[in-house]
């Protein structure tokens, strides 16, 4: 038991890690758009996530909403940027990915608090869960980067009309889901190197 510290810290880092992760997922915040023309858009400002765009707005532009007015990404629009749909099934894969790392160290874990002495069995399960949290934090490091760099560079998407969305911002923000998902890969990247440095004690 003694040994496996380091594994316990990994699969609570792995657990926060992942749960990150989902919110950074569902949130809408990816990117804040400011806009100068507040005809549609009250507040001025609207929030591009990697399923929806949202924004306040006083004007009727949708049944079902009052004020705040959503419209959700359907299929594979050629207008909307590639990160976002890249980002979709990179934070999917992730969220599987980091399933899978704590059901593999939860495991390896049993097996060490039990005194299941099984050499081959513990190391291997610490060694895949390392795996799967590295894999994780690749996957959700890969949208976020890609996302901030396009805020950065003040990238504009063209939306179709229904969207009531400006092709481009006067100026942009990394929304809350960024630093969440980076703060994500930083705890599932030390996850996964703690899984892997599981060492079998010689006597």
């Amino acid at each position: 038991v003694s040994t496996s510290h380091l594994q316990l810290a990994a699969f609570a880092l792995g657990t926060i890690g992942w749960i990150l992760c989902t919110i950074s997922m569902g949130l809408v915040e990816w990117r804040v758009w400011h806009v100068d023309n507040t005809t549609v858009i009250s507040s001025g400002i609207a929030w591009v996530g990697i399923w929806k765009v949202c924004f306040i707005t006083y004007l009727h532009v949708s049944s079902g909403y009052k004020e705040q007015f959503c419209h959700k990404f359907s299929g594979y629009d050629s207008s909307i940027p590639h990160e976002i749909y890249v980002a979709q099934g990179l934070l999917l894969i992730a969220m599987v990915m980091g399933l899978l790392g704590m059901t593999s160290t939860i495991f390896a874990l049993r097996n060490v608090y039990m005194g299941i002495s099984h050499k081959t069995l513990i190391t291997h399960f610490f060694l895949l869960g390392g795996f799967f949290y590295i894999f994780a934090g690749l996957c959700v490091l890969v949208p976020v980067s890609w996302n901030f760099y396009s805020v950065a560079h003040n990238q504009s998407i063209t939306f179709p009309p229904s969207y009531y969305m400006p092709s481009s911002p006067v100026a942009q923000e990394a929304g809350a889901a960024i630093p969440i998902g980076i703060i994500a890969v930083i705890l599932l990247l030390l996850s996964g190197t703690f899984s892997l440095s599981y060492r079998f004690p010689v006597t």
